[in-house]
Protein backbone atom coordinates (compact mmCIF):
# COMPACT_ATOMS: atom_id res chain seq x y z
CA UNK A 1 0.00 0.00 0.00
CA UNK A 2 0.92 3.71 -0.49
CA UNK A 3 1.93 4.66 2.79
CA UNK A 4 -0.80 7.63 2.54
CA UNK A 5 -2.97 4.75 2.27
CA UNK A 6 -1.46 3.71 5.50
CA UNK A 7 -1.98 6.80 7.33
CA UNK A 8 -5.20 7.00 6.71
CA UNK A 9 -6.43 3.62 7.81
CA UNK A 10 -4.54 4.54 10.90
CA UNK A 11 -6.20 7.95 11.12
CA UNK A 12 -9.64 6.07 10.57
CA UNK A 13 -9.32 3.60 13.22
CA UNK A 14 -11.51 0.74 12.08
CA UNK A 15 -11.98 -2.04 14.79
CA UNK A 16 -10.62 -4.74 11.56
CA UNK A 17 -8.84 -4.33 8.20
CA UNK A 18 -8.59 -7.50 5.79
CA UNK A 19 -5.73 -6.97 3.59
CA UNK A 20 -5.12 -9.15 0.67
CA UNK A 21 -2.25 -8.71 -1.24
CA UNK A 22 -0.51 -10.80 -4.15
CA UNK A 23 2.92 -9.80 -2.48
CA UNK A 24 4.08 -11.10 0.56
CA UNK A 25 7.18 -9.12 1.01
CA UNK A 26 4.89 -5.53 0.74
CA UNK A 27 2.36 -7.44 2.64
CA UNK A 28 5.02 -7.95 5.53
CA UNK A 29 6.60 -4.12 4.56
CA UNK A 30 2.92 -2.30 5.54
CA UNK A 31 2.20 -4.78 8.00
CA UNK A 32 5.41 -3.82 10.48
CA UNK A 33 4.20 0.18 9.51
CA UNK A 34 0.69 -1.22 11.34
CA UNK A 35 2.13 -2.94 13.54
CA UNK A 36 1.58 -0.08 16.71
CA UNK A 37 -2.19 -0.16 15.87
CA UNK A 38 -3.11 -3.16 14.45
CA UNK A 39 -1.98 -7.16 15.05
CA UNK A 40 -2.71 -9.54 12.78
CA UNK A 41 -5.10 -12.13 14.19
CA UNK A 42 -5.43 -15.08 10.89
CA UNK A 43 -3.70 -15.56 7.72
CA UNK A 44 -5.25 -17.31 4.91
CA UNK A 45 -2.99 -18.24 2.06
CA UNK A 46 -5.27 -18.53 -1.05
CA UNK A 47 -3.60 -20.26 -4.20
CA UNK A 48 -5.57 -19.30 -7.15
CA UNK A 49 -3.26 -20.04 -9.94
CA UNK A 50 -2.19 -23.64 -9.22
CA UNK A 51 0.86 -24.93 -10.63
CA UNK A 52 2.21 -21.56 -10.40
CA UNK A 53 4.67 -19.78 -7.96
CA UNK A 54 1.64 -17.07 -7.55
CA UNK A 55 -0.26 -16.87 -4.01
CA UNK A 56 -3.06 -14.39 -2.67
CA UNK A 57 -2.43 -14.08 1.11
CA UNK A 58 -5.66 -12.79 2.96
CA UNK A 59 -4.76 -11.10 6.41
CA UNK A 60 -7.31 -10.14 9.15
CA UNK A 61 -6.20 -7.28 11.28
CA UNK A 62 -7.76 -6.14 14.54
CA UNK A 63 -6.91 -3.08 16.38
CA UNK A 64 -5.12 -2.86 19.39
CA UNK A 65 -6.80 -1.33 22.19
CA UNK A 66 -4.51 0.54 24.76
Amino acid sequence: MHGEVIKQIIAASPERVIYISCNPSTQARDIALMSEHYRVVKVQPVDMFPHTHHVENVLLLEKINF
